[in-house]
């Protein structure tokens, strides 16, 4: 037990590294003061440019993918790689770094997931893309994906940790889109690359 805590908090650590405020800082800005205060790669793209933003949907990707891949190749089995994989991204979204603040956690879900079976992950994408194509809302896209993420990792019968990883980052995700949620109910939430009246722009 005292060996899988470990392995859950050294995983949550390198999940809670704030990518985005690191790279705000070397761009010369502090994701966290403009546009959505968030530090994901859609606000950082909106206020340090598409390199910025690059660098942020890598690195969060990156703190997910890793964690899960140096604990399946130690041969763990998937009950704590699962584990192992909720510790990341409970970084990336309550991150100890920011006084357990951090981001939405969609990218580090990306990355945990392509560590453990990309396949859900291309079915995830699959719908991220329908939906952001009919209407370039990345907050509803991602919301989109992540509800189609549990039944394709049970369909595709994945081990049972991993389904019940599933659900629960699924439900995070949704707890973080909160105000995203809020936001599209009223018909606020306005797509990509729109402005809003006071001439910033909208989006997750």
């Amino acid at each position: 037990m005292l060996s899988i805590a470990l392995l859950f908090i050294g995983s949550y650590l390198f999940g809670s590294i704030p990518v985005g405020v690191l790279v705000g800082r070397a761009f010369g800005f502090d994701p966290r003061g403009v546009g959505s205060r968030n530090i994901g790669m859609t606000n950082v793209t909106r206020a340090g440019g598409k390199g910025a933003g690059a660098i942020t949907f890598v690195g969060d990707v990156l703190k997910g993918m890793i964690p899960v891949l140096v604990a399946r190749t130690a041969g763990l089995p998937p009950a704590v790689v699962a584990i192992v994989g909720l510790g990341a991204f409970i970084g990336a979204i309550c991150s100890v770094f920011l006084r357990f603040h951090g981001g939405k956690g969609v990218s580090a879900s990306l990355g945990i997931w392509l560590g453990i079976a990309p396949v859900p992950v291309l079915i995830a994408l699959g719908a991220f893309a329908i939906v952001f194509a009919l209407g370039r809302i990345v907050s509803l896209a991602s919301i989109c994906a992540a509800i189609v993420l549990p039944p394709a990792v049970a369909i595709l019968g994945l081990p049972r940790p991993y389904v019940g990883l599933a659900i629960v980052m699924t439900a995070l995700v949704l707890l973080r889109h909160h105000e995203n949620i809020a936001r599209l109910i009223r018909g606020e939430e306005r797509p990509i690359g729109r402005k809003d009246a006071g001439g910033g722009p909208v989006g997750a």
